[in-house]
């Protein structure tokens, strides 16, 4: 399986997926729960290798570590589930 970085990396930069429409499950700890958001609405924070940003619906920008991700979607289907630990 490959890093999230690597997958998350890809979709920001690969030309072949750029018409493509992602999707990011994350855990969320408050919620004890699978959120999932659109892509387009993270933020890569430019010093930060092991985070996003998602700004949430007050406007405060949240981190999410890397870790806390356990599924990517491309146009609806799945392309990336973490192994189950």
């Amino acid at each position: 399986m490959k890093p999230v970085q690597e997958m998350l990396s890809r979709i920001r930069w690969d030309p072949d997926w750029a018409n493509d429409e992602f999707t990011i499950g994350y855990y969320d700890r408050v919620e004890r729960r699978i959120v999932i958001v659109a892509f387009k609405d993270i933020r890569f924070p430019q010093d930060d290798h092991f985070s996003f940003e998602l700004v949430g619906q007050s406007g405060e920008a949240y981190s999410i570590p890397y870790h806390r991700v356990r599924v990517i979607y491309r146009s609806g289907r799945l392309i990336w589930a973490r192994e189950a630990e």
